[in-house]
């Protein structure tokens, strides 16, 4: 339809120039007049035309400004200069005036784009805005991924039939109802990730291996989840903020809270400093609001928590509690338990 903006923000490799040009092209079939350019070409086409073409630098900056439809790949990847800056600025601010159909690609977060610029990225009415979260399909193993605070692989033994439901123990049997609870409600969640989904209990009980058992399925079926235990995500929130850090914290938080999966392990284990209890509100805020699939543990009752994220886990339309109330699993060297109840992945 040619209305309104298209912003496509992702890492490299996710796909976005694909689809930038995709549309490019569509519109050019139909007989639109189409610009194509990244934005470091973009600047060095500008630039070239103050040597005195058959262009002079006016009417090339008026075409860019004015073209039907104008693509901007790699928005961010260009020399930031001050020139650079201003006559971008200019080109956005005039095609934002004019309502011009505009197609920008960027692997920046809004916060690190110009804020004159970012201000009119932000406008819900003119831009729609997709987040691709996809690796680098160029490698198997995206240096995003790599870099990832997950420690998932730590616990690759971690599976659903690997768990222990504990049949052979002499357990109360409202006990052990609890932990067949907590199984099944895990093994519905590996299957269709949808909300939040808390598991409560002491220390031993079985929330972590069920916790990690949804990320490898996940993980099993091409998703990079995150599964982070609260203490060290913070440690790694703050270690972004060091002048040696290779990753700025805003991306760092960017990269957790926008996870396609997080699974939060011992939640209320963390330093309860302001700091830290805001950080952690300001994530379960922004998955909450977002309706991001989230998987958290604790030992933590419910009245103990932030009353905060606590008021966002009662939200029965979001997030489903379980509390298990066996005591902690003591191994004595048996074998492992029979493969029981495990989801199956579509072949």
């Amino acid at each position: 339809t040619l209305q309104g903006w298209l912003l496509l923000m992702g890492p490299y490799g996710c796909g976005k120039t694909h689809l930038a040009a995709a549309v490019a092209n569509a519109v050019v079939e139909m007989g639109v007049e189409v610009i194509f350019l990244t934005v470091p070409d973009l600047l060095d086409w500008l630039r070239a035309s103050f040597g005195g073409g058959d262009e002079s630098f006016e009417q090339r900056l008026n075409e860019i400004r004015n073209v039907r439809l104008l693509v901007l790949d790699d928005f961010g990847t260009q020399n930031a200069t001050p020139w650079a800056e201003e006559k971008l600025y200019q080109i956005i601010n005039h095609r934002y005036i004019h309502r011009l159909p505009t197609v920008v690609t960027t692997n920046l977060l809004l916060e690190e784009i110009d804020g004159r610029i970012s201000s009119r990225l932000q406008d819900a009415e003119l831009v729609t805005r997709v987040h691709i979260y996809a690796p680098d399909y160029r490698s198997p193993v995206s240096e995003e991924v790599r870099s990832s605070i997950s420690t998932l692989s730590l616990l690759a033994d971690h599976t659903f039939g690997t768990f222990n439901l504990r049949e052979h123990e002499k357990l109360p049997p409202e006990d052990r109802a609890t932990l067949q609870k907590a199984f099944d409600a895990a093994v519905a969640f590996a299957e269709n990730p949808r909300g939040w989904l808390v598991f409560m209990g002491s220390y031993g009980c079985g929330k972590t291996h069920l916790a990690a058992a949804i990320g490898n399925y996940r993980k099993g079926v091409g998703e990079e989840p995150i599964f982070v235990v609260v203490p060290d995500l913070l440690d790694h929130l703050r270690a972004a903020f060091s002048p040696s850090s290779t990753i700025s914290y805003d991306r760092r938080f960017e990269e957790v809270r926008s996870a396609s999966l997080l699974i939060l392990d011992d939640l209320g284990t963390q330093s309860a400093t302001p700091w830290a209890r805001e950080k952690l509100y300001q994530l379960l805020n922004y998955r909450y609001n977002a309706k991001l699939p989230t998987v958290i543990t604790t030992a933590q009752a419910l009245d103990e928590i932030d009353p905060r994220i606590r008021s966002r886990m009662m939200d029965r339309r979001v997030c489903n509690v379980y509390g298990i109330t066996v005591p902690a699993y003591v191994s004595r060297g048996e074998a492992p338990p029979k493969r029981r109840g495990a989801p199956r992945r579509g072949g």
